[in-house]
């Protein structure tokens, strides 16, 4: 007798995994603005990493909603963690080049911490938001 099992239901199961780097490189947008002084030479503080966090954001809902991605929450807490990691590495790479010494969490053990806990936050949060839109969008679709 041949049964089939059930798909595993751990915490990397149902994941898009290409979706989550993608998305966590999306995000990148913002650490470049500010490794690269575009931030600086613009000078629109507080404006522009604030609204860059909230075009972000709203692209990472918009694409996992539109995926149809089985796990949004997940998927979206391991996309902050990837663009964690990647604004790390990117940091280590190119504040030597740009700024004429290492800066960022590499240096600083406890800031490699919070960052990652703070990019988990914005994925989870961000994760929250899509749950809720898309449950939106599945009571409109079944109508009254």
């Amino acid at each position: 007798m041949n049964q089939s099992q059930p798909p595993s239901a751990g915490p990397f199961s149902g994941v898009p995994w290409s979706l989550v780097l993608g998305l966590g490189a999306l995000a990148l947008i913002r650490p470049l603005l500010g490794v690269t002084g575009v931030a600086e030479a613009i000078d629109w503080r507080p404006y522009l990493p604030l609204g860059m966090t909230v075009v972000i954001t709203v692209a990472w809902v918009a694409a996992v909603v539109v995926a149809r991605v089985p796990r949004p929450l997940l998927t979206l807490v391991y996309a902050g963690l990837a663009h964690a990691v990647f604004s790390t590495v990117l940091g280590a790479v190119l504040s030597p080049i740009v700024r004429g010494g290492p800066r960022g969490p590499l240096t600083d053990p406890l800031a490699l911490v919070s960052a990652l806990a703070a990019n988990a936050l914005w994925g989870l949060l961000a994760g929250a938001v899509a749950v809720a839109v898309r449950a939106a969008l599945e009571d409109r679709r079944r109508g009254p």
